[in-house]
């Protein structure tokens, strides 16, 4: 298949097609008599991986180390785990970020009462920076 299909098929930019295969991360295909890129199977298997990798939020370098393990079905997978694991604390602290960040906008966001500007209590409660950042750090 050509690029244009297989970017359709997985439902990825022709870019990124191209990116992938310039950092090593999707090998470079068969051209045609027309000097075509000429996908096959394997291509469309490896950029899926690829991109539901991405999806879940793993880093490039996760990736190529996770693609560097299915490549060599015979070594442990132990790295796997490891690597997934590393990515669930980054997950669940981002989640606890954004719980104090939300916790705080409901916190703001309720403290309009209307009337002047120089009355409002959202940008006095935001101007007390430091009261915030100590209470919820």
């Amino acid at each position: 298949m050509k690029i244009g299909e297989l970017a359709k098929a997985t439902d990825t930019q022709v870019e990124t097609i191209r990116y992938y295969e310039r950092i090593g991360l999707l090998s470079a295909p068969g051209r045609s008599a027309a000097n075509y890129r000429i996908y096959d199977p394997s291509h469309r298997s490896r950029l899926s991986f690829i991109r539901h990798s991405r999806q879940l939020g793993f880093t490039i370098d996760d990736i190529r180390s996770l693609l560097d393990l299915a490549d060599h079905p015979e070594r442990d997978c132990a790295e796997a785990d490891n690597i997934t694991t590393r990515h669930l604390g980054q997950v669940e602290a981002k989640i606890s970020h954004l719980t104090r960040l939300r916790d705080e906008l409901v916190r703001v966001s309720g403290r309009c009462r209307g009337g002047l500007s120089s009355d409002c209590q959202v940008i006095e409660t935001l101007a007390d920076h430091g009261h915030c950042t100590a209470k919820h750090e």
